[in-house]
């Protein structure tokens, strides 16, 4: 198990490099002068000894890996860079924003779990019911509605004809609970409704075919009482390719904040990541992806160690 830990590790690390290299890469080569972008002006006011200055404090006139080099020299010091739109240091800004994100992400995976573990565990226990029929179709009509236009449909519902909710802003759960959730509703529907739906069919069918093992025949046959059955013993056994489909939902969702952000202006990355792009900061968009991709890689990571705890019959290190 030892060695296996090290080899994710390993494998994590890598994978961040080599992100970290594509999201360097295409900032690199996307059009525009960064320096006009930096300036905010154009470079009618400058002389051509002042724009080789300026190109040179920036390392735009060395080799594309000296850049590269520098950058990431600049990150492990903490050293993001500023960003053109607001002049603050990007760092800054995303210690301010990540926990916006992070609250809407997990309120997104809490919803997903919940209305995707119970439609699942129950369309399996009652196959062919009604209630089977209703959930499938529900779950299709999930996978098949963008989670923008269902957040739009809740808006109107919930805020302008029933006026329930708010429509939009953000409030930290951690400062204000009660106003926190109400702000959270909303959004976290729409961004975890989809997940919601793959995940109860993924339970479903992973149930459906637990159900049906002689162990848990066995376990009814001893008394145990069906809920016991159901809960403990056969959604414990189906768990690894449930857990699987949770941590790639997670890492998903936090990539998904993006246009939910926008549409109930939740001032979060995704926000920030959707202003630095029509404001063509370089800097603010290269650490929002950098931080995202990281993000899920971790989880990715998390979800593989899991794996150990929930199935002991796993051996790692290459011996059965």
């Amino acid at each position: 198990m030892g060695v296996y830990i090290l080899q994710r590790l390993f494998q994590a690390v890598i994978v961040v490099i080599l992100v970290s290299m594509v999201v360097f890469g295409i900032m690199h080569y996307l059009p525009g002068d960064p320096i006009l972008v930096l300036s905010g002006i154009g470079m009618e006011g400058f002389s051509d000894e002042e724009i080789a200055e300026m190109r040179h404090k920036l390392l735009l006139d060395r080799p594309v890996y000296i850049q590269y080099g520098h950058w990431v020299w600049n990150l492990i010091q903490g050293d993001w860079g500023k960003s053109s739109s607001t002049n603050y240091p990007v760092l800054m800004e995303i210690k301010i924003r990540l926990p916006v994100t992070l609250q809407l992400a997990f309120g997104g995976w809490i919803i997903a779990l919940i209305v995707g573990l119970t439609t699942g565990v129950i369309s399996a226990v009652r196959r062919n019911s009604i209630m089977d029929t209703g959930a499938t179709l529900i779950s299709i009509f999930g996978v098949a509605m963008p989670n923008f236009w269902m957040g739009i449909l809740l808006i109107y519902l919930f805020s302008i004809v029933l006026d329930w909710l708010p429509t939009a802003g953000f409030v930290s759960v951690f400062e204000d609970p009660v106003q926190g959730i109400r702000h959270l509703i909303l959004p976290a529907i729409a961004l975890g409704f989809m997940q919601a739906a793959v995940l109860m069919r993924q339970t479903r069918s992973g149930m459906l075919e637990i159900l049906n093992q002689d162990y848990i025949k066995v376990a009814r046959a001893k008394g145990l009482t069906e809920r016991t059955v159901t809960w403990v013993h056969a959604l414990k056994n189906a768990s690894l390719p449930i857990l699987t489909i949770m941590g790639l939902q997670l890492g998903r969702l936090i990539g998904g904040t993006v246009i939910i952000e926008s549409i109930f202006g939740i001032p979060g990355l995704g926000r920030m990541a959707v202003q630095s792009i029509f404001m063509r900061d370089y800097m603010a968009l290269q650490g929002v992806v950098l931080i995202v991709a990281s993000g899920v890689v971790i989880i990715n990571l998390f979800t593989d160690l899991l794996y150990t705890f929930l199935d002991p019959r796993i051996r790692y290190g290459g011996r059965a």
